[in-house]
């Protein structure tokens, strides 16, 4: 008679394969890092670029090139040895196969780009939230800082540039506003400033009919100049509008091109580098 041989077995605890610590770790140092080349290429920019000199002669295309190769160069860097850090902090394992350990720390190195710049991208729209709160509550305090926070003052403002020659004398004797009908010229300014705004919707790329000559009239009731004279600035102001917009469409497209590229190449080089450091870490390398 065979006697049967009981065997106890106990559950192994699930232990998770995500050392969040060295996750964690790897981020905060790629989101410095990040911050800290990012103030260096502010401050390179500023050091290049004069006040005194006007503007450089560069276009937008240009810059945002030059800004998307640096922003690329900056996702490397720190994504690179955020990720080292992450695959060297990690708690390795003993019995898993070499194939399956290069893929967690593989992994590791992406979870640690995802957090670093998931963290960047929600402390930026803090930051951006709050300035823009803080500008716009200036803004209502005092109506005379409303132009830092308003794009189109500057237009607004050669756009109602008064012609001091024909109001002083000559053929154009007239006062300012004559022809407005008491009007408020800030009632006019943001008649004009809506128009602006509404320029570039719908794939428009002039203005219409009634907003040119409704546009023309105000310029000449506010400015002095003749009729003809303010249809030519209206028209001046419309060509400038339309080559600004296309520029900033341009460069627009080209940093979104170049920030995609970047955060793709910032995930590579930390995946890369988490399982150059996770063999460091084992020996293997």
């Amino acid at each position: 008679m065979v006697d049967a041989v009981v065997v106890e077995t106990h559950p192994v605890p699930m232990r998770s394969t995500v050392s969040w610590p060295a996750i964690i770790a790897g981020g905060f140092v790629a989101a410095a890092l990040t911050l800290m080349l990012l103030a260096l290429g502010a401050g390179l920019g500023f050091s290049v670029v004069s006040p005194w000199s006007g503007p450089p002669d560069i276009s937008t295309t240009t810059a945002a090139t030059v800004g998307g190769i640096y922003m690329a160069v900056t996702a490397v860097l720190s994504s690179a040895i955020g990720g080292y850090i992450t695959g060297r902090l990690r708690t390795g394992w003993a019995q898993a196969p070499l194939d399956e350990v290069y893929f967690r720390d593989t992994a590791h190195g992406v979870v640690c780009w995802a957090f670093a710049t998931v963290m960047g991208a929600a402390l930026l729209a803090s930051a951006a939230t709050v300035v823009s709160g803080g500008i716009a509550s200036r803004s209502n305090q005092n109506g005379a800082s409303q132009s830092i926070a308003d794009p189109t003052a500057s237009i607004l403002d050669r756009l109602f540039r008064p012609d001091y020659g024909a109001l002083a004398g000559g053929t154009g004797q007239r006062a300012a506003g004559v022809f407005a009908g008491g009007r408020d010229l800030a009632a006019d300014r943001d008649v004009a400033r809506r128009i602006l705004l509404t320029f570039d919707q719908r794939g428009r790329t002039e203005f219409t009919g009634d907003d040119r000559q409704y546009l023309a009239q105000m310029v000449a009731a506010r400015t002095g100049l003749e009729p003809a004279a303010a249809e030519q600035r209206v028209s001046a102001i419309e060509a400038e509008v339309r080559v600004k917009a296309d520029a900033a469409r341009r460069a627009a497209a080209h940093l979104s091109f170049w920030l995609v590229a970047s955060l793709l190449m910032g995930a590579v080089a930390a995946g890369l580098t988490a399982a150059e450091g996770g063999a460091a870490r084992d020996g293997r390398s």
